[in-house]
């Protein structure tokens, strides 16, 4: 709903004991949304889609430490090598956040 609040599920299960739909209700949503406009199905998936978002707000902002918990990554190394950010570029950003 547009006043979504506290725990509600953006998409909500469909059967009575489910709180949310499953991952692979999900993943055939992306997939009929990518086809539906005439992209290339292999080309795009849930997870794509997950990488696409923070890599955009890490070009956007520089924020690597924003990256790093939006992707619940412990190691900033973990979230170095997840976005294929260069080494210098890394080191230069983590310098300039305050943990």
């Amino acid at each position: 709903s547009p006043t979504m609040r506290g725990r509600e599920y953006l998409w909500p299960g469909r059967v009575h004991d489910r709180l949310h739909i499953s991952t692979r209700q999900y993943a055939r949503l992306v997939k009929g949304w990518v086809s539906s406009i005439g992209l290339e199905q292999s080309a795009y998936a849930t997870h794509s889609m997950r990488r696409t978002k923070v890599a955009q707000i890490y070009r956007k902002t520089g924020n690597l430490r924003a990256v790093q918990l939006l992707l619940g990554h412990c190691k900033m190394d973990s979230t170095v090598r997840y976005l294929g950010v260069e080494l210098e570029d890394a080191l230069t950003i983590s310098e300039a956040v305050d943990l």
